[in-house]
Parts: C-alpha cells; sequence; structure tokens
C-alpha cells in the first residue's frame, strides 16, 4: 500500500488506485499519516478535520470514519487515551520518501515527487497551514538543489525554472540572487543587473526595505566584473565526510543557520546524541551557500587522552588552510590576522566538540561567515554574549530511530522481526550512538538473528552497548562528560543513579543530596548545563534512560534519605486531605507541608509514579515502614482520582510490610482496603477472602474504630453486588463500632451510609432521619468530604420525595464541596446523578451536560461500567440508573 499527499490524495495497492470515499474521510487518513505514527488526540483530530464547523456528533461521525477506513484499507489505527495512532512503513508515504531524499541530498529525485499542490481538495485550516508548510520544504529543496547545481556549474540548464520561480517569489532575496548569479555565469550581465534593479525598487515601494547585504554584495560583484563569480574558487574543503546513515532531525535542520545568513548557532546535547552528525550533514546539505570554503576543528573538549585543544594551535591550522604563510605568535594576533583574511568571504567554519565559551570566541570570523559550534555543553556565554543561537538536541524519534536500523541493515532484515525491532529501538531510547553501535554489531554478524542483540540489550543494556573500541562504548562516552563535573555535581550524578524514577522534584533531590533547595538547583544546573539531566517541566528533572543506568553503576550512597522524604511528605500531605485519621510519625528534615486540599492533591498528582517506585524499592531494600507508609497515605488520594488498580499494587505492597513487621493492625488495614478494591474490580471472591481475614485480625486487637472501618467496607462490598439488606446490616454494625470508639468523625460518615442504605432500600423517612443527624455532625466538625457525602444522600432521597429543586440544590451543593477538596471521583458520581435528576424533570439538555462531564471523568479513571451506562443514558431518552457508591 502506498500513499501519496504531494498532490492530490491517493492510495495505491500494487499500483492500482484504491478509492479512499469522501474528502472529510481522506482527511482522518491524513490528518493520521502526517503524525508518522505519533498519537493524535480525538479533539485535535476533530480540528483538523472540520475546524470551526464540525457538524452536531462530529465525534460519532468520526469514529464511523476511522471504522471505515480500517476496513477498506485494512489499516492498523490504534485507539488509546492518546488518541488514533496510524504506523506505516516510511516508504509507504511520499512526504516520507521525499523528506529521506533531501536529507540524503538526492534532491533531483525527492523534487521529482511532487504531482502538484500538497493534499489538494482538503480544506480546513490546518490543512491549509499543513499545505503551506509542505510548499515551504518543497521551495526550500528546490533552493538548495539550485545551490549544487550553481556549484556544480549548471547554470544554464537552470536559467528556465529560476526565472520563472523569481517572477513567482518577486521578493525572495536567495531567489533572486540564485537568478542573477545564473545569468552572469551565462554572460548576460545585463539582465542580471535589471533584475536586481527591479527586485530592489519593489522591495523599497512595497516593503520599505533594501535588499539584503549578500544581495547588494552580489550587485556590487557583477558591476565590478569579479571573475572570482565565474566559477567556484579554490578555498579550504576540510570538511569530514557526512554521516551515511543520517536519519530524522527535521526540526533540528529546519533551525540551524538558514543558508546565507551570518551567525553563531551552537549545537548542544548529551555525548552520542548525534552533535556532530547533524552539523556535518547540515554542511553538506548547504555546501552552494559556501563558495569561498569550509573550515573544520575538533577541539577534543572532552577527549580522555588529550586536554581541550588550545585556541592558539586551531588558528595556526586555520590560517595555513586559508594560504597564509607568515603565522604571527601569539593567540591575539592569530586571532586578528585570521578575522582580516576571513572578511568578505562565504565560508563555513564548524567547531566540533567545544570544552567552553572561552576556547571557542578566539575562533570566531567576524560577521561575515556561518559558524556551527557543537558541544556536551550549554554554552551560555556563548549565546549572552555574542548573540548565538542554541539548537539541543533530544533523542530521536521512535519511527526516526526505526529508519535508521532500516537506512544501516536493510528493509528486509528489519521488517523479518518487527516485534525485534521495536525491543531493540526502545532499550536505545533514541540515542543515536546506541542505534550506531547495535547497528555496527549487527552488520558486524549478519548471520545472527536479531533477537540476540535485543536479549543482551534487555539483560545487560550498558554491556551490550559496548563494541570495543574508543567511541563505541556508551560507558566511556558518557564517563568522558562526568569527568569534566565538579566533584558536587559529580556526587549528585551517583546520588541520582539510585532515584530509580522517570523523573524527580527539586524538593527530593535537595533531600536525596541533604543539600537546602537554592544550592541544589546550582548543582542541578551544572548537571543540566552538561547535559546529563534535564528539567523537563518548571522544578522537575530526569534523565535519558541510559544516562539513568551509567549513574546507578557509579551510584553512592544515599543512605535512607530519599525513601524518608517520600514517607514524611506523603504523610503531611493525607493528614492535610484526612486530618482525623491518625498516622505513625515519620521523620526527614526535608520534608515539605501543605496549606490547604488543593496542595495536597497537586503533590500526589505530581509525585504519584515516584511514590510507587518507592515503595517497591523500600520492600526490595527492606524499608517495610517506608512501604507501609506510602501504601498507607496513598488511599485517600487513590479514591479520590478512582486509580483502583494502583491502589491494588500499594496495598498488596503495603502488606507485605506489615507481615514482615509482625504488625497485625497494619495487616487488618490492608486487608480490609483490598477487599473493597478487588469487590470494585469485579473479583468478589477474593475481596470478600481479604475481608474476613481483616475481620479476624480486627476482633483479635479490640480496635473499635479499625473494626467498625472494616464492616463500613464490607457495607460498600455488599452494596456494591447488589445485597441491600446486608448493606444495611453492616452499615449499623460500623455505626455501633465507631460510637464506641468515640470517633465521630467516622460516626457522621456512618450515620449517611446507614440513611442512604435505607434510602436503596426504599425507607425515605428513616433515610432522611440518619442523614439529618450526619449532616449536622458534619457541619459541627467541618468536615467537607462527609458533608458533600451526605449531599448526595439527601439530594436523593429528595428527588424520590418529588423535592425536585432541593434535590438539584444538594447536589450542586455536594459538587462544590467535592471540587473544592479535589475529589474528581466523586464529583464525576455526583455529575452523573445530578444528570438523572434533571432528566426525570425534562431538562433533557442540562442533563446530557452533566453526563457529558460525567462520562470525561470516569473515561479518565477507567471507571469503564460506569462510562458504558453513561453513554448508553446519552444515546437515549434520558433514563436513569444510580452509580455503585464508594
Amino acid at each position: 500500500m502506498e500513499f501519496g499527499l504531494l498532490g492530490a490524495v491517493e492510495v495505491r495497492d500494487s499500483g492500482a488506485s484504491v478509492d479512499v470515499g469522501h474528502v472529510r474521510q481522506q482527511s482522518v487518513l491524513v490528518a493520521l499519516l502526517v503524525e508518522e505514527g505519533r498519537p493524535v488526540p480525538v479533539d485535535r483530530l476533530l480540528d483538523r478535520v472540520w475546524g470551526e464547523r464540525a457538524p452536531l456528533r462530529a465525534r460519532e461521525t468520526l469514529y464511523g470514519y476511522v471504522s471505515k477506513l480500517r476496513k477498506l484499507l485494512e489499516l492498523d489505527i490504534e485507539r488509546s487515551p492518546a488518541g488514533y495512532r496510524l504506523t506505516v512503513a516510511p516508504d509507504q508515504v511520499d512526504l516520507f520518501r521525499f523528506r529521506a531524499l533531501v536529507r540524503q541530498g538526492a534532491l533531483d529525485e525527492a523534487l521529482g515527487l511532487w504531482r502538484g499542490q500538497a493534499v489538494e481538495g482538503l480544506e480546513s485550516p490546518w490543512f491549509d497551514a499543513l499545505r503551506e508548510s509542505l510548499h515551504a520544504e518543497r521551495l526550500a529543496a528546490e533552493l538548495d538543489r539550485n545551490d549544487v547545481a550553481l556549484a556544480d556549474g549548471r547554470h544554464a540548464a537552470l536559467l528556465p525554472s529560476l526565472r520563472l520561480l523569481a517572477a513567482d517569489r518577486r521578493h525572495d532575496e536567495r531567489v533572486a540572487a540564485q537568478l542573477m548569479l545564473a545569468l552572469h555565469r551565462s554572460g548576460n550581465d545585463a539582465e542580471a543587473l535589471r533584475h536586481y534593479e527591479t527586485v530592489r525598487r519593489e522591495l523599497a515601494d512595497e516593503l520599505g526595505a533594501d535588499p539584503s547585504k549578500p544581495l547588494q554584495d552580489l550587485h556590487q560583484r557583477i558591476l565590478a566584473g569579479d571573475s572570482a563569480l565565474s566559477h567556484v574558487e579554490p578555498g579550504p574543503r576540510q570538511l569530514p565526510a557526512p554521516p551515511p546513515w543520517f536519519t530524522g532531525r527535521e526540526q533540528e535542520l529546519a533551525a540551524l543557520a538558514p543558508p546565507g545568513t551570518a551567525v553563531i548557532t551552537a549545537i548542544g546535547g548529551t555525548g552520542g546524541i548525534g552533535k556532530t552528525a547533524l552539523a556535518l550533514h547540515w554542511a553538506h546539505l548547504h555546501l552552494g551557500d559556501f563558495p569561498d570554503g569550509q573550515l573544520y576543528v575538533n577541539l577534543r573538549g572532552f577527549d580522555p587522552s588529550a586536554g581541550p585543544t588550545p585556541p592558539e594551535a586551531v588558528l595556526r591550522e586555520f590560517l595555513e588552510a586559508l594560504g597564509e604563510e607568515a603565522i604571527p605568535a601569539g593567540l591575539d594576533a592569530r586571532a586578528a590576522r585570521y578575522r582580516g583574511l576571513m572578511a568578505g568571504r562565504r565560508i563555513l567554519v564548524v567547531l566540533d566538540n567545544a570544552r567552553s565559551t572561552e576556547q571557542v570566541v578566539p575562533l570566531l570570523p567576524g560577521p561575515d561567515a556561518t559558524v556551527l559550534v557543537t558541544s556536551r555543553l550549554k554554552l551560555a556565554g556563548l549565546v549572552a554574549a555574542h548573540g548565538a543561537r542554541s539548537v539541543s538536541l533530544d533523542v530521536l524519534h521512535h519511527a526516526d530511530a526505526r529508519a535508521f536500523l532500516e537506512v544501516r541493515l536493510g528493509a528486509e532484515r528489519v521488517a523479518a522481526g518487527p516485534g525485534v525491532v521495536a525491543d531493540l529501538v526502545s532499550w536505545c531510547d533514541g540515542l543515536p550512538l546506541a542505534l550506531s553501535i547495535v547497528a555496527a554489531r549487527a552488520a558486524m554478524e549478519p548471520d545472527f538473528p536479531l533477537a540476540v542483540f535485543a536479549q543482551e540489550l534487555r539483560e545487560q543494556p550498558l554491556d551490550a552497548l559496548d563494541a570495543g573500541e574508543i567511541g563505541t562504548n556508551l560507558r566511556s562516552v558518557f564517563s568522558w562528560s562526568v569527568a569534566a563535573l565538579s566533584a558536587e555535581a559529580a556526587r549528585a550524578f551517583g546520588l541520582l543513579g539510585t532515584v530509580g524514577t522517570a523523573d524527580v522534584s527539586l524538593p527530593a533531590v535537595a533531600a536525596l543530596l541533604d543539600r537546602p533547595a537554592a544550592r541544589t538547583r546550582m548543582v542541578l544546573r551544572e548537571l543540566e548545563n552538561a547535559h546529563l539531566l534535564q528539567q523537563h517541566v518548571p522544578g522537575r528533572y530526569r534523565m535519558h534512560d541510559l544516562v539513568g543506568l551509567y549513574a546507578a553503576d557509579l551510584a553512592a550512597d544515599a543512605g535512607s534519605r530519599l525513601a524518608d522524604f517520600y514517607a514524611a511528605t506523603a504523610r503531611a500531605a493525607a493528614l492535610t486531605l484526612e486530618p482525623h485519621k491518625p498516622l505513625p510519625a515519620h521523620e526527614s528534615g526535608h520534608a515539605l507541608s501543605f496549606l490547604d486540599n488543593a496542595a495536597a492533591m497537586a503533590w500526589f498528582d505530581a509525585e504519584h509514579g515516584c511514590l510507587m517506585a518507592e515503595q517497591r524499592q523500600a520492600l526490595a531494600c527492606g524499608a517495610f515502614g517506608v512501604a507501609w507508609m506510602i501504601g498507607r497515605t496513598l488511599n485517600n488520594y487513590h479514591v479520590r482520582r478512582g486509580r483502583t488498580l494502583d491502589d491494588v499494587e500499594v496495598w498488596l505492597g503495603a502488606l507485605r510490610a506489615a507481615e514482615a513487621l509482625g504488625d497485625e493492625t497494619k495487616q487488618a488495614n490492608a486487608h480490609f482496603c483490598l477487599g473493597t478494591d478487588y469487590v470494585e474490580l469485579g473479583q468478589s471472591s477474593l475481596g470478600h477472602q481479604h475481608f474476613e481475614r481483616s475481620l479476624e485480625l480486627f476482633a483479635r486487637s479490640g480496635d473499635h474504630a479499625a473494626h467498625g472501618s472494616a464492616h463500613r467496607a464490607m457495607a460498600w462490598a455488599a452494596e456494591f453486588e447488589g445485597d441491600l439488606e446486608k448493606a444495611l446490616e453492616h452499615s449499623l454494625r460500623a455505626l455501633e463500632m465507631f460510637r464506641a470508639a468515640g470517633t465521630e468523625i467516622r460516626e457522621a460518615e456512618s450515620l449517611n451510609e446507614v440513611g442512604w442504605r435505607y434510602a436503596c432500600l426504599g425507607r425515605y423517612a428513616e433515610a432522611r432521619t440518619y442523614c439529618e443527624d450526619a449532616m449536622l455532625l458534619n457541619e459541627k466538625l467541618g468536615h467537607t468530604e462527609g458533608a458533600a457525602a451526605t449531599l448526595d444522600s439527601l439530594a436523593h432521597i429528595a428527588s424520590h420525595d418529588g423535592r425536585h429543586d432541593d434535590a438539584v440544590a444538594h447536589y450542586r451543593e455536594a459538587l462544590a464541596l467535592y471540587r473544592e477538596v479535589d475529589n474528581s471521583a466523586e464529583e464525576a458520581t455526583v455529575l452523573d446523578h445530578l444528570g438523572d435528576v434533571l432528566a426525570a424533570a425534562g431538562n433533557d439538555a442540562e442533563a446530557r451536560e452533566q453526563w457529558t462531564r460525567a462520562l470525561e471523568l470516569y473515561e479518565r479513571q477507567g471507571r469503564a461500567s460506569e462510562a458504558a451506562a453513561v453513554v448508553a443514558k446519552l444515546g437515549s431518552a434520558g433514563g436513569r440508573s444510580r452509580s455503585a457508591r464508594r
């Protein structure tokens, strides 16, 4: 199957045209194809296809289009929470082939793929912008092709197309320069000078601007009869060969200096990220823009065998390459002579592997040349003092990494094991050096299946990424960067190797290093500057996976500082959410505190993955107190966010910790929470096993409050399973236990739950009495979440009593309180209930609005059964059903 986007949209199967359907269906296909395997959220897809003119049932229409495309073209269009994803091989799409050919320098072949206007016939603001962007890519390739042709002496053949292009792009000075140079080299100076005058006049009249300096200089050189324009002048040609298997990096290539513009660009990134490859690839693409030559030097800023190359030595080499015979002594004299020789010349200077701004500054040539600098450091001084552009490289996208392996190993070998190749790409995590090492090892062993190398990467990633020579050993490459760090930053790098999470916050690192936050920030900035660490959002840091593995190799002993920080701060956050629940103390000199519910929930949101990982690490190293505390403190957060599966994982960990500690009360708490979770997940038998074990342990403990909590959980489970009489029995037993324990907050919650169960049994008078008592006690105690739950019950009772306005008011008040405490799980349930009441009163429009909001939250929380029930209600005239309560 082949897809054509560089003209009218077309699909061909074995050369035969395939009818893709009408324009909107074609639009969906193209909007997915251009992402090269990246997911497209549904809302973004709707905007791309329709813009602001989406029909009333746009989502349903979109789902229909996707379904038809799957059947018609047998495409694997995957649906996930991130959106729709369509993955096809790069050589199946003419746009991707065009870009690959441009990267390889095969510009004529690339331009030959165009058949007309890109995605012709597709209409929306997004497609208009896409079409404009693709035509800009085509023009850039055409202009690059012209430069190469002029450098090769093919000016006569270019003249017809250049005249047409210049007429179409009257203000494009690069096109004007190409036409003038081609005319001059064809012996037609008069027309070249007339064209310059036409451009100059139109720029002045229409834009109020003069021609750029390069165009003015060309005009003067033609006027002066400069013979050097008639041929490519000899000059230094020091560039190493271009990287043979370069792939991807379209955005980074576009971010480098535009051809013909004299600027300094600093390319930064960690070792092995492909800085030199990018610089050399771009340089070879634009050789025609630098007719006076190219200078190149490896400054050896991080060479383990020698120190950085002194600027004096580099200047000697550059002066000799520029034809200077008498080399002056001293750095300043050489730099001055160098700048003098470079004045007026269009030369590219590539300063590779720089150690510092100080090493680079004497090698800057002046205003006429273009400079590319690569470094493992960010070279902030070069940006601040010399106006350099900064281009930071990140890892390759998955599709580009796969394309690299295809180019290096052959499409047939890669296609033979798509799953294995996906593993290779995943373990290399988009790092070009890692991909190169794997590809080199596989190329040297052509008879070995790729699964052999994937298995090595899975078992020992850093060992597998060692091809046996300097520069092909990932540990060595990373070690050169670490060796350049200060002692404090090197220690921090090793300690960060103990973290084991995808990212980490500044306060957590401060606890890990046992330093104040301000000092920690400065240390982390040094690691950022060395591209060993990335602050991907303000205040949160992450390492590339392979850098993290290397840091783990160097890991220093951090004791329990980070674990204690997470446990103590999670305790503080949990107490902020539920101040009435006692928690044992846990000390950390770096623990955070929280002003309100919103701050505590925001911290749990940000640190959830880290807390889960920290609990696993604590169990592995025998820190059972930390493992218990993290499991216990995450419970209420998981309930508020509807994250039941995560709650099962942390309670299983907490149960292991409680058993290791020999603490039966902690074990009982873990069992009844697991019982609740398993019942909610539809595993009732397993849930009741945990309930029975919790009752057995609580009965031995004599703890009335804990015993009451177990009955309370079993009441919820009984209701969930449809046994309302049993649910009421457990609720009354829980209320009795809480009163015996003297815990008023739990008493208030149980009063509401008894009332709710009476209501479910149709005994509304009794229900209302219990719930009103609960409301009074909640208000006395200032228990916001308890009040919200009771208002939900009172609203349900009011609706059955025929008090519609009271029901709506109670639901709206409950909704406000749940939002106040950031309990999105119960917010979804109340929205669902509110929609039911509004629908029963005939207010269908507002009912649909509330159900739609509930559905969005249910889907985000993974609550499939509740979501399905709401979908059914939205699809009908407004039936009513109550969702399960927790």
